[in-house]
């Protein structure tokens, strides 16, 4: 894991200048092993950019739990802090290797609803892995490379 973890069940508040003060870290690892931390990556993925409360809200931790964890993030170097108006909102957005530079490939979306048992959405997810994984593996970025940003959500629709 990147850094220490919040207690069990426990808001972990924090100084909002902790991760500034710091500056942001190079993250040790492609992405940190907590839960909290890849349900927020994924959302960042998916929305572009959310805010402690906005995350509290969609994944059903508390707002302070959330906040922990996207500061932490920051400190990796992973997210940062979106453009706001001021206030104690604090959007945060996934951070590139080079801010100046966005992704060059247009973006993809692929949606679908399938009708799937429970043995068939679990050797779904398995294939995606399996298709994501020599990516996550390489080593070093071929040129031209840009960071890609992919979710996939496999749950059932009520």
């Amino acid at each position: 894991m990147i850094e220490e973890e919040a207690p069990e069940g426990a808001d972990a508040a924090g100084s909002s200048a902790e991760a500034s003060a710091a500056g942001p870290r190079r993250a040790s690892r492609p992405l940190p092993d907590h839960p909290v931390r890849l349900a927020l990556l994924d959302l960042l993925a998916e929305l572009g950019t959310v805010t402690s409360s906005q995350a509290a809200a969609r994944l059903g931790h508390s707002s302070g739990l959330c906040s922990f964890h996207l500061r932490r993030l920051a400190r990796a170097g992973l997210i940062e802090e979106a453009p706001h108006s001021g206030g104690r909102v604090r959007p945060w957005r996934l951070r590139w290797d080079d801010p100046r530079r966005a992704p060059r490939a247009p973006d993809r979306s692929v949606t679908a609803t399938l009708h799937l048992t429970p043995d068939e959405t679990a050797d779904l997810a398995d294939r995606i892995q399996e298709l994501l994984a020599p990516f996550e593996r390489r080593r070093g970025h071929p040129a031209g490379a840009a960071p890609v940003a992919v979710t996939a959500r496999l749950r059932p629709e009520r």
